[in-house]
């Protein structure tokens, strides 16, 4: 071989790796989180309370435009999962979800049968102010993770339910439980378990999720508790950011840190905000009955933290439905101030639409929400389920059907759309849809 060969063989061979590292980027630029965003868990499936983003979105395409009068094809029902509000977790072929049976905090397993594969008990049944489970479950890696109404995290192998490891987070961090019982949703980071235990050692805190030793913890924030509400993840400006409520704030951390990097005074009466806040294009919304009403702050960035900027107030207070943010329009609905779900300019608070909500006489005006394939799913606390086609100038009613009637006005469960499927829980019974177009 003389030089020359050599020579135009190097250049070949880089080239060649050239152009293969280049299809490497290609491939995983497809794969990158957005530089601004709701940030997904890795796991496939719904593997935590309001879907892959915790936004309330849910990818599913090729679902029903129209239901018939009496509702969708009813696949299974299955009963006796005890007390509560929580909603349903799925991954693979398994389905989670947890309800309070005789006085303890059960959690199942279910295959996409409706059958229960096995059972495990996270501490005590709440028994006080309004009766049943509070918190949905999380996935990761194999193991489930669980906050009962009294501080207990319970990490439980998913395949058998047995228990790996559990710890308090109240006493943990010097917290103190709040009226209605805890009801965070944890959230999973990476390797981390994300936990609010409005302590004084403690607002906000990070476990490693495989042992339960700290990780990271904010420091409170004086005469503060834990809320109701449950965090969200999400990137901008370079950084990494969780944010959530306690009982008298919005606040937003560094995921990486545990760094606080705002809090806004977002506060009712009785310390309880409800509604996850909503994330998008820079700005965060949050919503408290009998208080503030919603609220949206822009967040400006600098070298140390997030400046947040109040940008417009609503009357739109939402207690426990969820807001959800698709194409530059907010949906939420009010509870006491507006009673009425609404199509919210996100970059003016200005309501486009809205249609009003049945209130009952012992109960709120309030529903559950999920988006999937251009449709907002909607379970009311009375028990009715539409499915509503928001269009540019008013919602469109493309099915309603009566699941159960809540004399008690307390069907708060949010909704799981999931491989064609659409999951809907009252206390005690969960049922399972057929909403495939065929």
């Amino acid at each position: 071989m003389t030089h020359r060969d050599a020579r135009f063989g190097l250049v070949e061979a880089c080239v060649a790796l050239f152009f293969v590292a280049g299809l490497w980027v290609v491939a995983m630029a497809g794969d990158a989180e957005p530089a601004d965003g709701m940030i997904a868990s890795p796991e496939k499936g719904w593997p935590q309370f309001r879907g892959p983003r915790r936004d309330g979105i849910s990818t599913e395409t090729g679902l029903l435009k129209n239901w018939p009068a009496v509702g969708p094809k009813l696949l299974w029902k299955i009963g006796e999962i005890g007390r509560g509000w929580s909603s349903p977790i799925g991954v693979g072929d398994s389905l989670f979800i947890n309800g309070d049976v005789a006085g303890e905090c059960t959690i199942f397993c279910l295959n996409l049968k409706g059958e229960i594969t096995w059972k495990a008990v996270n501490g005590a049944a709440w028994t006080k102010h309004y009766p049943g489970a509070r918190a949905s479950c999380v996935f990761s890696e194999g193991v489930l993770y669980h906050l009962n109404s009294y501080g207990r995290v319970a990490a439980l192998e998913a395949a058998t339910g047995k228990e790996l490891w559990t710890l308090n987070i109240l006493k943990q961090f010097e917290g103190q439980n709040i009226i209605w019982g805890l009801s965070e949703c944890l959230l999973v980071d990476g390797p981390r378990l994300i936990v609010t235990p409005g302590g004084t050692a403690a607002l906000m805190a990070a476990l490693n999720k495989k042992t339960g030793k700290t990780v990271w913890t904010t420091p409170a924030i004086p005469g503060d508790k834990a809320a109701y509400a449950s965090p969200i993840l999400f990137r901008m400006a370079n950084r990494r950011v969780i944010s959530s409520n306690s009982s008298r704030n919005g606040f937003g951390v560094d995921a990486e840190t545990g760094k606080l990097l705002w809090n806004v005074a977002v506060v009712n009466p009785h310390g309880a905000t409800c509604c996850s806040p909503v994330y998008a294009n820079g700005a965060v919304f949050y919503a408290v009955p009998d208080g503030p009403a919603g609220v949206q702050f822009a967040l400006k960035t600098n070298a140390e933290s997030i400046v947040p900027e109040l940008a417009w107030k609503t009357p739109v207070d939402t207690l426990t439905g969820g807001g959800i943010f698709k194409d530059g329009i907010l949906y939420a609905n009010g509870c006491k101030k507006s009673t009425s779900l609404h199509a919210l300019d996100w970059r003016t608070g200005e309501s486009r639409y809205e249609i009003k909500i049945s209130k009952p006489a012992n109960g709120h005006a309030t529903s559950a929400l999920v988006w999937a394939d251009g449709r907002i799913y909607c379970l009311f606390e009375n028990g009715i389920v539409s499915m509503l086609k928001p269009d540019a100038t008013a919602f469109d009613a493309a099915g309603q059907f009566q699941l159960v009637d809540a004399v008690k006005s307390d069907a708060w469960a949010h909704p799981v759309i999931l491989d064609g499927r659409m999951y809907l829980r009252y206390h005690d019974t969960l049922w399972c849809y057929d909403i495939k177009n065929p």
